[in-house]
């Protein structure tokens, strides 16, 4: 059988040509033919690879031309972010986003780099403000965002592109435009390189934008700013959950000491922990665990059950979760449908809805979560602690992974790092971290704050999925079927 090739024949062809004949020779094959003009027009880097030619891109070529599609550059100016080397210890004035802050079309600030005002004033281009849309354009092309309205003065690093200074469309209709499908296939079309790929600014700036009614847009934008709104209510709930917990438990407005020193005898240090390393020794690691030791307490090993069940790999394939797949924001995960062939070595361990996973890798990012997934088959990769509420424990799932996404408990696991450039730490590490008592009436109205944080998480992301969908619809079909759609999607 021969599998499907994708084929551009550029260049003289000897005449007569039978185009038919052609086509009936490769039948079974993509092909696309082109004038060689055709090929000269498409771009102005002259491309003559196959893949940039598959139909699918010269369909959707000429969907958008249809419409009267305008380039990105006419509605805005493009730049990207800083190129200057980063210099060290700048105050912390000015927020410094980068492309890992942006997921599932949210800015989900999980940096934190800060920047001065002067280095800010010396490096405009790169200034970031409400309403301009950020899209990553090296490593992980295509993942976009756009920042609400008030949103204050940042700068960002130049894996990022800049959509700024909008106008004669709607900002919050432009954004929605470039996460359908139309514009994700103009970007794969686009972009370049091969492990490393890019999306260079002067061709993003030709992605084709399709203008359509200013009541349909005024429509997208009324339904992107309720995301956006529900989104901050979520992150909102969340922290008054996380600040209940913290009160409850004395380290709300607890600062631990900043002494670099630490002096301890042979039999204190290296006998006793197999510790030379001197971090290990700070002293603010012994104020945590002071103050957690001088309260009742518990130990997370006495509340849950360590699950290391391997996965035989007896199935076609596998729900997997992997250290990516956790949202260190909110704390949220998903799981994708991974063939067995095509797991890595270090997916192993099988768990269940309910379980609590928390990251070896890179702690200090709080990559804690609980699976929520009713799919069978879930496998996750061995970086994680795996963990599962003993049936005799008093503690509340969702209590602790507040508790360990907590700025205290993720700066106190830093204590146990071993490595340098790949820092982890060890299950035993995780099992043996003391943990306080909560009172019963304080655990439940935390969880049913995180329960009303991650319902309002899934509305916004839903408001965000009907924008797209709608605008889609709209190119389809025609503005009214896309409205329609909304009304029922929203209820409105």
């Amino acid at each position: 059988m021969c599998k499907k090739r994708k084929t551009v024949f550029c260049g003289k062809v000897k005449s007569p040509f039978n185009e038919t004949r052609y086509k009936e020779l490769l039948k079974g094959l993509e092909i696309s033919i082109l004038n060689l003009s055709e090929v000269k027009n498409s771009i102005e880097d002259f491309r003559i690879h196959s893949e940039f030619f598959k139909k699918e891109f010269l369909e959707n070529e000429i969907k958008l031309k249809s419409f009267n599609s305008l380039p990105l550059s006419t509605y805005s100016k493009i730049s990207d972010g800083d190129h200057s080397k980063f210099p060290d210890n700048q105050k912390r004035e000015v927020r410094y986003l980068q492309a890992r802050d942006i997921n599932n079309n949210f800015l989900e600030i999980t940096s934190d780099v800060f920047i001065s005002k002067s280095y800010l004033e010396k490096n405009k281009r790169s200034l970031l403000k409400g309403e301009d849309i950020l899209i990553s354009i090296m490593g992980t092309v295509g993942d976009i965002t756009i920042l609400p309205k008030g949103f204050q003065p940042a700068m960002c690093n130049r894996a990022l592109a800049i959509v700024k200074n909008i106008k004669g469309i709607s900002p919050q209709f432009l954004f929605t435009y470039l996460t359908t499908k139309f514009a994700f296939i103009e970007i794969e079309r686009l972009k370049n390189g091969g492990v490393q790929q890019r999306l260079n600014l002067d061709v993003l700036s030709k992605i084709r934008i399709p203008k359509l009614d200013s009541d349909f847009q005024k429509q997208i934008e009324i339904i992107i700013l309720k995301a956006q709104e529900t989104k901050a209510n979520s992150k909102s709930i969340y922290k008054q959950s996380e600040k209940i917990l913290l009160q409850e438990i004395g380290l709300q407005d607890f600062t631990p000491s900043k002494e670099p020193v630490n002096i301890k005898s042979f039999k204190d240090s290296f006998a006793t922990s197999g510790r030379l390393d001197a971090e290990f020794y700070q002293p603010k690691y012994e104020d945590y665990e002071n103050l957690i030791l001088n309260q009742q307490h518990t130990f997370i090993k006495n509340e849950y059950i360590h699950i290391k069940t391997k996965s035989k790999k007896d199935k076609i394939g596998y729900n997997y979760i992997e250290i990516g797949n956790v949202n260190v924001s909110d704390g949220s995960n998903k799981t994708n449908y991974v063939l067995t062939k095509d797991l890595p070595a270090n997916a192993k361990n099988l768990v269940k809805k309910g379980d609590i996973l928390i990251s070896n890798v890179r702690p200090y990012r709080g990559a804690v979560t609980i699976i929520n997934s009713d799919k069978e088959n879930l496998i996750v990769s061995g970086a994680f602690t795996v963990l599962r509420k003993d049936k005799n424990s008093i503690f509340n799932n969702e209590v602790l992974k507040v508790l360990l996404r907590s700025k205290v408990y993720k700066d106190w696991l830093l204590k146990f790092n071993v490595g340098t450039s790949y820092p982890v730490i060890k299950d035993d590490d995780v099992l043996n971290l003391p943990i306080p008592f909560v009172k019963e009436e304080k655990q439940k109205q935390i969880a049913d704050l995180i329960g009303q944080s991650f319902s309002l998480k899934k509305q916004s992301e839903h408001l965000l999925e009907v924008a797209k969908k709608a605008v889609e619809i709209s190119i389809e079909e025609n503005e009214g079927k896309a409205l329609e759609y909304i009304k029922t999607e929203t209820n409105e």
